[in-house]
């Protein structure tokens, strides 16, 4: 899709197409990301923090006005504004920005789906503390199928409400969402970091749907988006009770987003990231940092949601996300692989990108769902063709389970 804002700053140009895309399912207002967006100066994070935090903030005492149903729909696309207000301070973790303007989003969105049936807030038991999220029960009293939910490296549980699970509950589908480790509300609440061991996220989660009487327990499907098109696929690959996975993308290896802005081969920078000392490839990342706004904005979130010091620590980590020991093979449920032909993190249309890796290594039933340019929907995870996205992948749960 052409870059149609912040010339030279694909990052900024992509989290304003990701905050459009909820418009769809009301989560933002076009006109709104346009005005705001227009406020702000290219590659700056002050300025970025500022204008959405100022545009939630005035739709948030709007909404204080406002009948029932329209302080809904105002708090809903404020969640939204306040969630991309703190986006880009995780450099920083201390900064009082973050947990102000976090804390406005949930309590926003929370306060909007109190006026939305069928939808509540829960918390699953998880080793010491709990997993926070939402589940979405569809109408009627025979059990459903059910599709649990997780976001991504960045990703929240309240933005999931436009990215599937309003649309799988208007389908019939229960819905659960969740933030697992490394996810907003369990860093912001219990400082709890990504692991890749997904599928101890994971069965928790089903555990808890195992007390619903009105979930068919032979129809539960898993989705997830961005990292978690490498993290679902892997939970998938030791929990049994999942009778399908959806990778919105796929990756194989996490890794790759950020080696292939490196000038090495991916192997070599395996083997060096964990060194005590490194100074070669320091200076190297330094580079990428500041050649590219997307890596410069990825360390920085990077070591947030990895409890990690530094940019190599956090690359050190990052590169033990991946399906490559055999994990993916040892998927038996069936999998649903999607697909952007321009994405920024796992570009390209050839057989070599993340998401047909993935398909490549799985031995079980398995779909590829690409999305093009043509459609809107050729960015990572399609956020300009959130409709298109949801329809497609229910129409496969619905012929899948």
């Amino acid at each position: 899709m052409k870059q149609l804002m912040f010339e030279g700053d694909t990052q900024f140009w992509f989290e304003t197409l990701r905050n459009l895309g909820f418009a769809s399912y009301g989560g933002s207002d076009v006109g709104e990301i346009i005005a705001t967006a227009s406020r702000i100066t290219t590659g700056d994070y002050d300025s970025w923090h500022d204008a959405w935090l100022a545009t939630a903030e005035r739709l948030a005492a709007e909404a204080a006005t406002m009948h029932p149903i329209s302080a809904r729909d105002t708090l809903l696309r404020a969640s939204t504004y306040y969630r991309a207000a703190e986006f880009f301070l995780h450099g920083n973790p201390d900064d009082p920005r973050i947990t102000y303007a976090y804390d406005r989003s949930v309590e926003c969105f929370r306060t909007a789906i109190a006026h939305v049936p069928g939808i509540s807030a829960i918390e699953i038991p998880y080793e010491n503390t709990v997993l926070r999220g939402y589940f979405y029960r569809a109408p009627g009293a025979a059990p459903k199928p059910t599709l649990v939910m997780h976001n991504g490296f960045d990703g929240a549980a309240e933005e999931l409400h436009f990215f599937g699970a309003s649309g799988g509950q208007e389908r019939g589908y229960h819905v659960l969402t969740f933030d697992g480790p490394g996810q907003p509300s369990a860093i912001h609440r219990d400082q709890l970091t990504f692991r890749p061991d997904w599928e101890n996220v994971v069965s928790p989660v089903l555990d808890f749907l195992a007390d619903d009487p009105g979930v068919d327990p032979a129809r539960i499907a898993l989705l997830g988006v961005s990292l978690g098109g490498c993290l679902a696929p892997r939970a998938a690959a030791y929990e049994p009770r999942l009778a399908a996975v959806v990778a919105v993308d796929g990756v194989y290896d996490t890794g790759t987003a950020l080696t292939a802005h490196l000038p090495l081969e991916h192997e070599e920078v395996v083997q060096r990231a964990g060194a005590e000392h490194d100074e070669e490839l320091d200076q190297m990342i330094a580079t990428a940092r500041a050649n590219s706004p997307v890596m410069r904005w990825a360390y920085d979130h990077g070591r947030y949601v990895t409890g990690t010091a530094t940019d190599r620590e956090f690359l050190a980590a990052y590169l033990q996300y991946h399906l490559k020991d055999g994990t993916a093979e040892k998927i038996t449920c069936p999998v649903l692989v999607c697909e952007a032909v321009d994405d920024i993190f796992y570009a390209g249309d050839s057989t070599d990108t993340e998401p047909r890796k993935l398909y490549a290594h799985l031995t079980g039933p398995r779909t590829l769902l690409t999305f093009t340019e043509e459609e809107g929907a050729d960015a990572h995870c399609h956020p300009g063709a959130l409709r298109l996205t949801v329809a497609r992948i229910f129409d496969w749960l619905d012929e899948t389970i």
